[in-house]
């Protein structure tokens, strides 16, 4: 039979298991663009306010680091500005879907069982890309119809949309190579993040310094910096298209040679093997849940480290930037408190801080179910260890280990704003509160998580859609100007906009109590279900 026999059958398979959560990451990254550009045109709506606006953005390289640089004053070219930081979620969210149906696959069994049928040897890896381009293709359709229909240019919509969905063909691709190397799912993914991540870093470093500085080289470097270097709106670069297509050809090749050298479960980068016997740190459910969480945690933390030094720097120029618009400072005012606008700039921040800390305690909640899944909770649990203590050794990480990560943001954040400021002893507190503060919004849907998890183990992953459901509430509500019954579902709505703004008990007491309430629901739901059952 062919190598690629199956593959139609595995698309369908991966588009069943993908039936809620692939529509929703396509709608939520096309939609979205789409309104930050109804949002700019009323917020900037002659050519001299985004003149001036342009101004403020080319004088301040840590804005420009942070979303990437901006070619003219259009209103295309200024939404492409605003919306950057989306080419590095289309590459985050492309790169986790294919490593879901490869190595994950692989990882609980299901790649082996699969391949006793009729299944060529490349036909998984196959599926996974071919839905995973195919999903950023639609977004690139969707959001360039959209555009369109804002009155926009059409080369410029179109060339938006396929920068966005090269950065996810890319990431896609990068992904099918990390899976190739590592036995284990969630080193897989520590490749293919860490690889985002440095393509962030150097995309940043090289737009800090301006056009023709001499770091510029760097985004050059950077597959997010080929997607924005297309120059949507400001004289489209097509060319720079067969860059990101060349490595994308290049990189599935090589993905499609190292499957070919190794065995089904096993990876290029051969695993270590381990002592015969456990150290004693290792004999107790919470030192092997460090072991296991340690690097996630770790990765996270550098994240918000990093984000605090960037949100520290460029919070005191909040205020400059705003200078021209009266409507943008209404906006900032009503995103995040009730302070001067660098307060508002940072509450609203704090907001979407949140958002990221609960996609963190999510992640590492539904350790338990990857545990579950990939039968390793079994052997443990056969042991004189309870359900009870190997499931709060996971919840552990996924209730203090977003509040570590917001606390090293609070600390960054605070420390360099402060200096900036010249008033450390007085800001440090204050940001570093407005961080903390959103961790009962965080914990809920943390608690979310355990819940389905204990309750209905086989929607767990629907965390995800209520963290997408949530955020969206929380970011677009006071944009859309949404009614405040509809807004106040997300639990993020119901946090103190700090600094700045005023702090009620009340709201975070109700918040902690239903957080403790699903965490509760999920434990007692996990005593009394099978493992791995639906």
């Amino acid at each position: 039979m062919s190598t690629l026999t199956g593959t139609r059958g595995l698309i369908r398979l991966i588009l069943r298991r993908d039936r809620f959560l692939l529509p929703t990451w396509i709608l939520w990254l096309s939609i979205l663009p789409i309104q930050t550009a109804v949002a700019t045109d009323q917020l900037f709506p002659t050519a001299q306010a985004r003149q001036d606006y342009f101004g403020t953005i080319v004088a301040n390289p840590g804005l420009v680091g942070f979303l990437g640089p901006v070619f003219n004053s259009s209103l295309g070219a200024l939404t492409t500005w605003r919306i950057g930081a989306y080419f590095v979620i289309v590459g985050l969210v492309s790169l986790l879907t294919v490593i879901r149906h490869t190595r994950t696959d692989e990882e609980a069994g299901r790649r082996e069982l699969l391949g006793s049928t009729v299944v060529g040897r490349y036909a998984p890896l196959a599926a996974a890309l071919l839905v995973t381009f195919a999903a950023n293709l639609l977004l690139a359709a969707v959001l360039t119809a959209g555009m369109v229909g804002l009155g926009l240019p059409v080369a410029g919509s179109l060339a938006l949309g396929l920068a966005l969905a090269a950065a996810g063909w890319m990431f896609a691709a990068i992904a099918a190579v990390a899976a190739q190397l590592t036995q284990g799912a969630g080193g897989a993914r520590g490749i293919a993040v860490g690889v985002l991540g440095l393509a962030f870093l150097l995309r940043a470093a090289g737009d800090s310094g301006g056009q023709g500085s001499g770091v510029s080289w760097l985004s050059w470097l950077s597959p997010l910096g080929w997607a924005q270097q297309t120059r949507p709106y400001a004289g489209e670069r097509w060319w720079v298209f067969a860059l990101a297509a060349g490595l994308v050809v290049a990189l599935v090749a090589a993905a499609v040679a190292l499957l070919a050298r190794r065995d089904v479960g096993a990876g290029i980068l051969p695993a270590r093997l381990g002592p015969a016997a456990a150290a004693p740190g290792l004999r107790s459910p919470l030192a092997l849940a460090w072991r296991l969480h340690r690097g996630m945690l770790l990765g996270w933390t550098a994240g918000f480290a990093v984000g605090g030094v960037v949100i520290g720097s460029v919070a005191e120029s909040t205020s400059d930037l705003a200078a021209e618009s009266a409507q943008l400072q209404d906006l900032l005012q009503r995103l995040g408190g009730q302070g001067g606008l660098a307060d508002a700039y940072l509450a609203g921040v704090m907001s979407l801080l949140g958002v990221a800390a609960a996609g963190y305690a999510i992640q590492a909640t539904l350790r338990l179910r990857a545990e579950e899944e990939g039968l390793r909770a079994e052997p443990v649990l056969a042991t004189t260890v309870g359900r009870v203590s190997w499931t709060i050794s996971h919840l552990v990480f996924g209730v203090f280990g977003p509040a570590v990560a917001l606390a090293v943001f609070g600390l960054t954040g605070g420390l360099v704003y402060g200096l900036m400021r010249g008033d450390v002893a007085g800001e440090l507190p204050r940001v570093l509160g407005g961080a903390l503060v959103q961790l009962p919004a965080v914990w809920v849907l943390s608690g979310v998580a355990a819940a389905l998890f204990g309750l209905l183990p086989r929607l767990a992953a629907a965390s995800w859609a209520a963290l997408a459901v949530f955020g969206s509430l929380a970011m677009l509500g006071p944009l859309l100007q949404l009614n405040q019954g509809l807004v106040d579902v997300s639990p993020f709505s119901h946090i103190p906009r700090l600094p700045g703004g005023a702090v009620s008990a009340t709201p975070l007491a109700w918040l902690l109590g239903l957080a403790a309430v699903l965490a509760v629901a999920g434990l007692g739901g996990f005593r009394r279900r099978d493992l791995v059952s639906a």
